[in-house]
């Protein structure tokens, strides 16, 4: 009761204190009139509408103005990007280009394409000096076998040269460049760099072109075959069944970095 008695005086004391301050409502013809400037105008801003409101003395504020102003029929939503990755993933393929440095200096570049729908790392390549030629003859060794994606998701890197997307559509691939300084629009190779990183190229030092491929070389087959992904459910890229009989083994991958986990045969 004592608790029933304190919350309905609260009330009483809120309704009674209540505010009727605030700006009055506009008049009709008012909003009527603001409704008629914006659709005669439609160049004009609020304050250029409140502008010519004030020399036919109404003082309205930019935040009525934004209220009443007319609005022309909406525009149907065309498909989202979020909605286009996830209605073509079947087809999309992903391709970056990133830099490793080595010992002595040098800067080497790894190219590589990657699968959307198993995340799946199709080909990769290491070169000291990439060129709109060599990141061709890297897409077409990726492409063989009639294996080709319906679409290529890559930056505006002016390594791909000009007529990369004229290329692309020789073989039947959509070319998708990514707006400028958008990374989360190539999200998933980016995501494939940074997992590069971290879970292998920052914990070695590189000497030179052949041992960075090596490296990536084994790293790209644990990646694929052995490492669990989150977004596939903790499936594998390249899926196996699982093996419930036999004692388990651990096979060492890059010196012990990482180590896969099997059931002996």
């Amino acid at each position: 009761m004592v608790g029933w008695h304190r919350k309905g005086w609260r009330s009483y004391w809120t309704w009674k204190c209540r505010t009727r301050l605030g700006r009055p409502r506009l008049s009709q013809e008012v909003r009527e009139l603001i409704a008629r400037i914006s659709r005669e105008n439609r160049l004009w801003g609020s304050e250029r509408i409140r502008g010519e409101l004030l020399k036919l003395g109404i003082v309205v504020s930019n935040r009525s103005i934004r209220r009443y102003r007319w609005r022309g029929p909406r525009r149907e939503r065309s498909q989202s990007w979020r909605s286009f990755l996830r209605n073509q993933i079947k087809g999309i393929w992903a391709a970056d280009l990133f830099v490793v440095h080595t010992i002595g200096m040098q800067s080497l570049y790894v190219f590589f394409f990657i699968s959307h729908l198993r995340r799946e790392l199709v080909q990769f390549n290491v070169t000291a000096s990439p060129t709109a030629a060599w990141i061709w003859r890297q897409t077409i060794e990726a492409t063989g076998w009639g294996r080709q994606p319906q679409h290529l998701i890559h930056d505006r890197d002016n390594v791909y040269g000009a007529d990369f997307g004229t290329k692309l559509a020789a073989i039947g691939t959509a070319d998708i460049r990514t707006p400028y300084r958008t990374p989360l629009a190539n999200s998933v190779a980016e995501g494939v760099v940074r997992t590069f990183r971290q879970e292998c190229l920052d914990h070695v030092i590189v000497l030179n072109e052949q041992h960075l491929r090596a490296l990536l070389t084994e790293f790209v087959h644990y990646y694929n075959h052995d490492r669990p992904h989150r977004t596939l459910k903790l499936q594998t890229s390249v899926p196996s069944p699982p093996m419930s009989g036999g004692a388990v083994v651990s096979r060492p991958i890059l010196g012990g970095l990482h180590h896969s986990y099997a059931r002996a045969a």
